[in-house]
């Protein structure tokens, strides 16, 4: 799409692994997805887009420019993926043809990844509430407006 030189692109392949290392040693967790969608659902659903007019903000020139560059951004998603598939930060590819079930699966598949345990929580005692100065505090609004209580 023509944000970058060749060198550039080859650079920062070259630079991210290191970069996400750099990330990766310094605690955090790095989790990537790449939402594979296949060409038969990426054109239902941009001609679904050019169809309803409440979708057309969905669709942008960077779009209809993709669609018409499939395999170049194919070639360019198997050079990323090469240079930045990492043992330190691997990506994972989700099947996103059903949106539904794609976002449940990554949702799954994130929390499998996230390591937890019981959280430390200290012994909470509800202290006595002070009687002094009390009144009917439910008196005052009586008057007031509430919402109708429908649930």
């Amino acid at each position: 799409m023509g944000f970058c030189t060749p060198e550039q692109h080859r650079r920062f392949l070259q630079l991210c692994p290191i970069a996400e290392k750099y990330i990766v040693d310094g605690g955090t967790i790095l989790i990537k997805y790449w939402m594979e969608v296949g060409q038969k659902e990426q054109q239902r659903r941009f001609e679904a887009r050019i169809n309803d007019p409440l979708r057309h903000w969905k669709l942008s020139q960077m779009d209809l420019q993709s669609f018409r560059r499939w395999y170049e951004y194919s070639r360019a998603r198997d050079a990323m993926l090469a240079a930045t598939d990492t043992k330190h930060a691997p990506w994972y590819l989700v099947r996103s043809d059903d949106k539904k079930r794609a976002r449940l699966n990554c949702i799954s598949h994130l929390l499998s990844l996230i390591p937890y345990g019981k959280a430390p929580r200290e012994k909470v005692k509800l202290p006595k509430r002070k009687n002094k100065d009390a009144y009917n505090d439910q008196a005052s609004l009586e008057e007031r407006r509430f919402i109708p209580e429908k649930y």
